[in-house]
């Protein structure tokens, strides 16, 4: 396959010097492929939903954005309302 020919796959691309598209595996610090795919859609939620999500349901949420699910429900919901909220929305 020559460097010209546009690869379609799952994994990163990168730009090759000659100009064409070609695929990077090697994506990660560890050298394996790397598989998150960020989602179509951001958010819709409000701060008062943010506030009475359960734990399982923000730890879903942040996994599915490729953000950290550490600390307790109370840190979680802080962490997400900052993400995914916009200032106005966070009073």
């Amino acid at each position: 396959m020559s460097t010209t020919e546009t690869v379609f796959s799952n994994h990163a691309f990168s730009m090759p010097a000659a100009g064409g598209l070609q695929v990077n595996e090697k994506t990660s610090k560890n050298n394996t492929p790397c598989n998150f795919q960020m989602p179509l859609h951001y958010p819709r939620y409000r701060k008062s939903d943010y506030e009475s999500m359960p734990e399982w349901k923000l730890d879903c949420l942040l996994k599915q954005y490729g953000l950290p699910v550490i600390g307790d429900v109370n840190q979680k919901r802080k962490f997400a309302m900052g993400a995914f909220l916009w200032p106005s929305q966070y009073e």
